[in-house]
């Protein structure tokens, strides 16, 4: 296993980027962080950003439960003063997992509490939530729905490891049905009717999920989808832009975000008798990946993207989180590691490399719209370094908001660490060893699903947590 992160200082980390090629900047001047941003109407406090992180702590029935709470607490003591709560479903059937959260009538009243939970440990913590916006990511899982797949279209590199029947290891074939119309047709009435429960409970903004393949981001790259949701571009982003035109209209006030993916790229996995990541086979063109050259599948082409974000904005969406890859296929895309989750690969490339790869095609949207604020992603990787990259990177215009996702797991307060001593904690700081995802990937207990969190640096809660999974 190689082992890449041996920086002591910013001079290493640079002196690596430079043997890479690559340009990431840091800066030691963190004001930059600590500025406000107007977000549509709101006022965020600074340009931190807690990403959105499913912790699959909550009960069979979509609600949060008590280690839901507490994550909620400790990211609102933090001083973070943007708050992306996590995918939430708006139908049962469209569920990650069975401890994901569901926003629905009978669940509301729970989701409520928890803001209020947030919002209260905020207060305490910094005196005041004026400046604090938190919003709820909506979603529908569609293809990694756990109960059964459920296909925006067929895609002939990832239909093969999407598994049908667990106990046979069937995966998904050609006859395997796909969504119909009228199924897809239904669902703005569940995103209006979710929308309206977070705008009534207190949440500011509604994120509609259309990243790492769900059904939303699945869709966009449908090309071979047949009917109304497939085929053309406008095609494929009808469902998406008849949900922002409707909550736009139905529950006005609430604001309108979207996470986007802005490359796919294609599946990887094990190289046999390794752990070596390698490609799956493909030909070209490659008709199922959004965002992605059609001839060149590990090249990014950012040209629909930046039509979807144009025509998103004159829809009324007032906040882009930037994101790419498929957590489940391409793990080091999604968010570039020092060791696998049990389930993944050795990274096929310098993580670094995938770093830049956020920044530099995040940079490219934000500079392109640049009234439009956008949220970064791959910062967890740089460790203590991270703010600096982020100072650097909000300084130049290449992004509004720096998010940060793995790395508030272990310190939630990095937020107030930074303001008050210009640095991080080391001794809590996230090593991207993957025991998050390894739980996220963690199923076998009475309940299908063991919570998420960071053992190694949240012994107390998570520890033992990982022993019950490693034992069973």
């Amino acid at each position: 296993m190689a082992h890449y992160f041996k920086y002591r200082s910013a001079g290493d980390l640079l002196a690596e980027n430079a043997r890479l090629g690559i340009a990431l900047r840091l800066s030691d001047d963190l004001t930059p962080l600590f500025r406000p941003v107007i977000v549509g109407p709101l006022r965020v406090g600074n340009a931190l950003c807690i990403q959105p992180m499913e912790g699959c702590d909550g009960t069979l029935d979509g609600r949060p439960d008590e280690l839901t709470y507490r994550r909620y607490e400790r990211f609102g003591a933090g001083g973070a003063k943007l708050i992306w709560g996590e995918a939430t479903a708006v139908v049962e059937e469209g569920r990650a997992n069975s401890r994901q959260l569901v926003l629905n009538e009978s669940t509301a009243s729970t989701l409520e509490t928890m803001l209020r939970r947030c919002r209260q440990a905020h207060r305490e913590a910094h005196g005041t939530d004026d400046d604090l916006v938190i919003g709820l990511q909506l979603t529908h899982s569609g293809r990694y729905s756990y109960r059964r797949p459920l296909l925006a279209c067929h895609d002939p590199l990832l239909d093969p490891r999407t598994i049908v029947e667990k106990a046979t290891n069937k995966t998904v074939d050609s006859s395997y049905p796909l969504l119909s119309d009228e199924i897809l047709q239904a669902l703005p009435d569940h995103y209006v009717a979710a929308a309206k429960l977070a705008s009534r409970i207190g949440f500011q903004f509604v994120d509609i999920k259309q990243c790492h393949r769900y059904l939303l981001s699945e869709l966009l790259a449908a090309r071979t989808r047949p009917g109304p949701f497939g085929g053309s571009l406008e095609n494929r982003t009808r469902l998406a832009r008849t949900i922002f035109e409707r909550i736009r209209a139905e529950v006005p006030g609430l604001v309108l975000a979207t996470r986007l993916n802005v490359f796919d790229g294609i599946p990887f996995g094990k190289k046999p008798l390794t752990e070596e990541g390698v490609p799956a086979p493909w030909s070209a063109p490659v008709l199922t990946a959004w965002g992605t050259a059609a001839d060149d599948p590990f090249t990014p082409d950012l040209t629909e993207p930046k039509w979807w974000i144009g025509e998103m904005q004159k829809l009324g969406v007032a906040l882009v989180n930037v994101s790419m890859g498929n957590p489940y296929a391409t793990p080091h895309v999604t968010r570039p590691f020092e060791y696998p989750p049990p389930d993944g690969y050795e990274t096929p490339e310098h993580p670094l490399l995938g770093v830049d790869r956020h920044f530099r095609l995040a940079g490219e949207l934000q500079q392109t719209f640049p009234t439009l604020p956008m949220v970064g992603s791959g910062y967890s990787y740089l460790q203590e370094f991270f703010a600096q990259a982020g100072a650097a990177n909000v300084r130049e215009g290449r992004i509004t908001f720096v998010g940060v996702g793995r790395a508030a797991l272990p310190q939630p307060d990095f937020a107030r660490q930074l303001q008050e001593h210009g640095k991080l904690e080391r001794k809590r700081i996230c090593r991207t060893f993957s025991y998050c995802t390894a739980l996220m990937r963690a199923k076998h207990n009475e309940l299908g699903q063991f919570a998420t969190g960071c053992p190694p640096f949240d012994k107390d809660i998570y520890g033992p947590i990982w022993e019950d999974a490693r034992r069973s």
